[in-house]
């Protein structure tokens, strides 16, 4: 015989909330469960002889709640294959119930009936309490169990099962992240009963209220400062359309795919650059660049008609998972080298059964030197390479003597190809101590630049003009410059 999970709510906190079929069942039945006795009905049937049983001593048995919510799920299913049962929940069973959603997940298989019978949700007398409508846009957001890239601040928003201060402390970090420590919310108690309160706060007082159980919750009002929203992803993408947009910026609206490449190398070297001052406000803004540069593709390919930022992600996201089975899947990877070796194989299963030569996949608009160590790299793979760096090193002797043989002979094209040889096989030299050439001479670039600038500074400090002085004179001031530590 199949037996049946009656699952009835408890309303907002009063008794005569109740249906008067709500209140027969919970009378009636001889085998009741509740998730908490902590609901003010519970108190009032006990007054009048309700027997029942609670999950409270479950909450003391696990750190997480959805641990808690498995194993009261766990027990109802056991009790309920042996007769029927009736499981009582605070507010309404479809609202902010884990416990009735494992149950209607998990009943079926089991060969149990689960049916949902009554109960007033707290959302109706909370938003009388806060006076808001719900159709500006409204987010219902568990406190137990919630990310902050979750949030919809433009909406307003409601955290249920704010049970005591740590979770409201919970709450008011997270949210500190992205309002200010003294933005107003509210705290509300038993919305709609008679002991209802309702108490304006600033957001980092939020977890000094005493009075929190589980019939409160916290309404977050939508922000209403368009600079607040700057961090949130969804305005900058509102801000890039509106600058492509028939009021927008005259120059973006003239930018396409071609016009913007050089500004995506310039900014992508300016990010290095930061990076190489370990400065974290110069990351953070060229960062911001280099995202500019993305988010105004993705925008004129959705002006065209032809792709969104929307596609840009998904892509991404499909591939980062696909590609990373070891943390997506069941694929075992130990360590970095184990990681490569599969990133490469699921690389060639997605390109098929297209031969391909094994030096493809070099983007052309790579730095020269930066091409050099790719296709290094890729021939390296199928055993083009030297084992250790000594023939590399008698390479490069073997190439400048072949340049200054040219350049004996002064002659410009040969002289061109020979030195071309000479950096390849510096590139290998590069590649075989895993040093970077590209970064390599970045850094040289940078000290050249930043012993020059002394010696202009010095030069100046003579009250002299630096193309006045010998480069025996120069050469001192340079010496200086590596002694003083310029690099």
């Amino acid at each position: 015989m199949k037996h049946t999970i009656t699952i009835i709510g408890l309303g907002a906190g009063e008794l005569d909330q109740l249906t008067m079929g709500v209140y027969r069942l919970l009378k009636e039945t001889s085998h009741l469960y509740v998730r908490t006795k902590e609901h003010p009905v519970i108190a009032q049937l006990e007054a009048e002889g309700l027997t029942y049983t609670s999950f409270d001593a479950v909450y003391e048995a696990y750190d997480e709640f959805e641990q808690v919510y498995e194993s009261i799920t766990s027990i109802l299913l056991e009790r309920a294959a042996e007769q029927d049962i009736v499981y009582a929940v605070p507010g309404h069973p479809l609202v902010a119930e884990r416990t009735v959603q494992l149950l209607l997940e998990q009943g079926e298989a089991r060969g149990i009936g689960v049916e949902i019978k009554g109960g007033q949700s707290f959302l109706d007398p909370l938003f009388a309490s806060v006076k808001i409508d719900p159709v500006e846009g409204f987010q219902l957001v568990d406190a137990t169990s919630f990310r902050q890239d979750e949030l919809e601040l433009r909406h307003h928003i409601i955290f249920c099962q704010v049970y005591d201060a740590f979770i409201a402390s919970e709450v008011k970090l997270t949210l500190m992240e992205s309002l200010p420590d003294d933005y107003e919310v509210y705290i509300v108690t038993a919305a709609g009963t008679s002991s209802e309160s309702v108490k304006k706060v600033l957001l980092y007082e939020l977890d000094h209220e005493a009075e929190l159980n589980n019939l409160t919750s916290v309404y977050v009002p939508p922000i209403k400062d368009e600079e607040l929203l700057y961090q949130e992803f969804h305005e900058l993408r509102r801000i890039i359309a509106e600058l492509r947009g028939p009021n927008g910026c005259p120059w973006d609206k003239e930018q396409t795919h071609q016009s913007l490449k050089k500004y995506l190398i310039e900014e992508a070297y300016e990010l290095l650059e930061a990076i190489d001052e370990e400065d974290d406000d110069h990351i953070i803004e060229e960062l911001g660049d280099v995202l500019l540069q993305v988010m105004l593709h993705a925008q004129i390919g959705e002006d065209e008609g032809w792709f969104s930022i929307d596609d840009v992600i998904r892509t991404l996201s499909e591939k980062m998972v696909r590609r990373h089975p070891h943390v997506f899947g069941e694929v075992q990877a130990d360590n970095a080298e184990d990681v490569v070796v599969n990133w490469n194989e699921i690389k060639k299963q997605e390109k098929g059964t297209v031969k391909e030569s094994v030096l493809s996949g070099i983007p052309k608009s790579l730095p020269q030197l930066l091409q050099a160590y790719e296709l290094q790299k890729k021939a390296a793979k199928v055993g083009f390479d030297w084992q250790d760096a000594e023939p590399m090193m008698e390479k490069v002797s073997e190439e400048w003597e072949e340049f200054r043989t040219e350049v004996k002979k002064m002659d410009p094209e040969r002289m061109l190809k020979e030195f071309g040889d000479i950096l390849f096989a510096f590139v290998n030299i590069a590649r075989f101590y895993k040093l970077n050439p590209e970064e390599a001479l970045h850094t040289t670039n940078r000290k050249f630049l930043n012993r020059f600038s002394y010696m202009e500074d010095r030069v100046a400090g003579m009250n002299k003009e630096i193309d006045s002085l010998t480069l025996e004179e120069l050469d001192v001031l340079w010496e200086e410059a590596k002694q003083n530590g310029i690099e």
